[in-house]
């Protein structure tokens, strides 16, 4: 049996942006509009403890496209043991032409940067330009203003994509340009605008200017829990929360015999005051990926998914029994006894 060639040089670009900037949007345009004859591989980390992303991007296509997910916070911490097994996994199975990294939204860009510097330095990671999706309606929130994830993600940037550019102000786009010349260092990054996260492919291809230390600073973090892999409890279901970054999460995992009311989910997630929600759930309609950011909730029919999953993150802490008790009633044949 031949020996496999070395994986050396796969062009790699990290995708990162705050909460509901639209990252993952960006990225299945990216997947659509990948050369063809490419396999290319995702590695996507959520700030919660349920992953939901690698359900929201679609099934991974057989010798096409890869996907592997690092639930439970900041994928560069815990000494970066979850990043680099996953990434080790996912580059053994895919051997890409291209490796697309998107960290959560309250990760550290910089630290995964740096976790990335092994590979980079022993030829198996063509590190290219990193892209920082912006919401310039926000930007003179002091919640972003003040937060220094969301600086150092603007900082790490080779370019600065900004998203949802249709929905702007006139003068909004300028408070960008304008809160761009106060960064440290060189403040004259590259700016684009795009509708629905169509990044250009091209994009792609430019260099990264990032620095890479001779040795990585370490987060101290627990290691997630691996919710990932814990069976799921005779009632039918299990919850995980996490806090962190000044935001509280709480995520739902549901038997694949569960099956929901649409119109109730419909309700639920539309009318609910978390500011960021993701789930994907099997319903009596079929399969739907739920997405709800800045208000606005998308839904997307999905080909099948393997069970039901939610993540909903929110500035204050949310009642999560009472959310908990309203996901079950949008169960189908809910008896009285499970009321």
């Amino acid at each position: 049996m031949p020996t496999p060639k070395l994986i050396q040089k796969v062009p790699t670009n990290v995708i990162t942006g705050f909460l509901g900037v639209g990252k993952t949007t960006a990225i299945q345009h990216l997947l659509a509009n990948r050369p063809e004859n490419e396999r290319w591989a995702v590695l996507v980390n959520e700030f919660g403890e349920v992953g939901i992303d690698g359900a929201l991007f679609g099934s991974e296509q057989e010798g096409e496209i890869f996907i592997r997910e690092v639930p439970g916070g900041c994928m560069c911490c815990a000494a970066g043991l979850p990043m680099q097994v996953a990434l080790n996994q996912l580059l053994t199975k895919a051997r890409p032409h291209r490796l697309l990294i998107e960290p959560t939204g309250l990760g550290h860009p910089r630290e995964v940067l740096e976790s990335l510097s092994s590979l980079v330095r022993s030829d198996v990671l063509d590190l290219r330009a990193t892209m920082t999706l912006v919401d310039a309606r926000h930007i003179m929130d002091e919640r972003y203003l003040c937060n220094e994830t969301f600086r150092q993600q603007i900082e790490v940037a080779d370019l600065i994509v900004a998203n949802k550019s249709d929905l702007y102000e006139a003068d909004e786009l300028e408070h960008l340009r304008r809160y761009l010349t106060f960064l440290p260092g060189d403040s004259d990054k590259p700016l684009q605008t795009v509708v629905q996260g169509k990044i250009e492919p091209d994009w792609l291809e430019a260099a990264s200017t990032f620095q890479h230390p001779d040795k990585g600073e370490n987060h101290h973090h627990s290691p997630p829990p691996e919710l990932e892999d814990e069976p799921l409890p005779k009632c039918g279901y299990r919850r995980a929360e996490n806090s962190g970054e000044g935001y509280h999460s709480c995520g739902w995992r549901f038997d694949p015999a569960v099956v929901f009311v649409y119109e109730k989910l419909f309700s639920l997630i539309s009318g609910s005051m978390s500011e960021r929600i993701k789930g994907v759930f099997i319903t009596e309609e079929g399969v739907f990926g739920f997405n709800k950011a800045d208000d606005v909730l998308s839904i997307m029919e999905l080909d099948d998914t393997l069970e039901s999953r939610v993540e909903m993150i929110n500035a204050d802490q949310l009642d999560w029994d009472a959310i908990e008790a309203a996901l079950l009633e949008s169960r189908t044949n809910v008896s009285d006894s499970a009321r």
